[in-house]
Formats: structure tokens, C-alpha cells, sequence
């Protein structure tokens, strides 16, 4: 047995021997700022509401029967007040400020006892009824205009809505995703997204969940693979010049 093969001494781009191939192909950047530069881009923005993303409501209403420890909920709501929200907004200011797409999703029933809800939001007794202060986006990231919101009851935005059939519909082949919770509901719109041929680009500090641990192994199992990842920086900056050039 080798006793030097540990998490601490483990190179996980070296055991990835695929990653160059997917590099090149997947996560081109040549072919994102093609569609950047052609309008063909929007940022999706997952599940930014008061049931999963605000102190005292929703998930979080009972600090103590949330399921989610202490710790995890300062450090998750640490992250998002001080570096998420910001940088989401950032992120829609310059979408909006050239004209792209910004497109939400949020958990919200089509009922108000939520029986359309799908069997796991069920299971977990997730529930944000229309008109209910869950259902609400936050403020300082909330849709402008007639930016196009969709509902959802399952952790799949592309399986619970008709996102795929619109995005077809207004020409858009590339993503930016941001939101929460980053392994969940976040990594699997990326996955999907990335299934249906689109160009996808997540934004690592534009997306958070309950601990570092999980946001940086969520991370590293997209990037290059599913995904380009980018900072809001990076990501701000690159829409800016190319835009700019055309």
C-alpha cells in the first residue's frame, strides 16, 4: 500500500486525465466570447429569495430545526451579505448595462397548499406559496422590468421549467450562473446546462452553500469539465472588452 496517497498529497488535475481534452472542447473560451460578443449570453441567476437566502425566514426560520448548524449558517449568510449578493448584482448592473439577458429562478408552488410540489421538495417539507414572503427575491438582486422569472419546485431548473424551450426561443447559447446553494441546486443547473449544449460559465464567488468544504469540492468537480470558472472580476471584465470590441 502507498501511504503517500492522501486529500493532502493528492493533485487531482494530474488524475484527471481528460481534463486538456475538455479544455479545449467544452469550456472554449474562444467559442463563450464568440457568443458573448454576438448577444447569444444571459445570466442565470438560482434561487436568490427569502426561503433559502435571508436571515429568520423560510429554511432558516428556526435557527435551531433548520437542520443546518450554527457554524454552517454564519458562515453561509457571512458569505452571501458580504460577497455574493454584491457581486450578483455587479454581475446583473452589467448584463443590464448591455443589453443581455438577466433570467431568475426561484422555488415557488403554483398552489398555495403546494401540492404541485415535486415528491423531494415534499419530503423536505419545502414549501414558498405565490404571493408569500419565501417566494420573494431578495431586494438588491431582485428582477427588473420584465426580466424573465421562472418557478420551480425541484432542485433541476432546466427538468422543472421550460428554461431549455426559452433560451432556445431568444437565441442563447451561452450561460453565466450564479446563486445558491452551489452543490445543489447550482451545480445542477451547470450539469444540465452543459448536457443540453450550452456554453456555461460559473462564477465562484458569485455562488455560496454551507460550508467552504462543499463550495470548494463543488468547484473543482466543475471546473473544466462542466464548466468554466471565473471570478466576478474576470467575469465583469470579459463582458466589458468584448463588448466594447464589437
Amino acid at each position: 500500500m502507498n501511504d503517500n496517497i492522501g486529500p493532502a498529497n493528492t493533485n487531482f488535475d494530474a488524475l484527471d486525465p481528460l481534463r486538456d481534452q475538455y479544455r479545449g472542447t467544452l469550456i472554449s473560451t474562444r467559442m463563450l466570447r464568440e457568443q458573448l460578443a454576438r448577444h447569444h449570453v444571459a445570466l442565470l441567476c438560482i434561487d436568490l429569495q427569502y426561503l433559502d437566502a435571508a436571515r429568520g425566514y423560510g429554511v432558516f426560520a428556526d435557527v435551531a430545526a433548520s437542520g443546518v448548524p450554527l457554524e454552517a449558517q454564519e458562515y453561509y449568510f457571512h458569505q452571501l451579505e458580504t460577497v455574493i449578493l454584491p457581486n450578483v448584482r455587479r454581475l446583473q448592473d452589467a448584463f443590464r448595462a448591455r443589453g443581455l439577458e438577466v433570467i431568475h429562478s426561484r422555488i415557488q408552488s403554483h398552489t398555495r397548499d403546494g401540492r404541485d410540489r415535486s415528491p423531494g421538495h415534499k419530503r423536505l417539507n419545502l414549501h414558498a406559496p405565490p404571493g408569500s414572503k419565501e417566494a420573494e427575491f431578495l431586494e438588491e438582486v431582485a428582477p427588473i422590468g420584465d426580466e424573465i422569472v421562472l418557478n420551480k419546485t425541484a432542485s433541476g431548473v432546466f427538468n422543472s421549467t421550460n428554461l431549455q424551450y426559452l433560451l432556445r426561443n431568444l437565441d442563447i447559447t451561452s450561460l453565466f450562473i450564479v446563486g445558491v446553494y452551489s452543490n445543489e441546486c447550482v451545480s445542477t443547473a451547470v450539469r444540465d446546462a452543459c448536457d443540453l449544449g450550452f456554453y456555461v460559465t460559473l462564477i465562484e464567488d458569485g455562488c455560496t452553500t454551507v460550508t467552504p468544504e462543499l463550495q470548494e469540492a463543488t468547484i473543482a468537480t466543475i471546473r473544466d469539465r462542466y464548466a468554466r470558472v471565473m471570478t466576478t472580476d474576470q467575469a465583469v471584465n470579459e463582458i466589458i472588452q468584448v463588448r466594447e470590441a464589437s
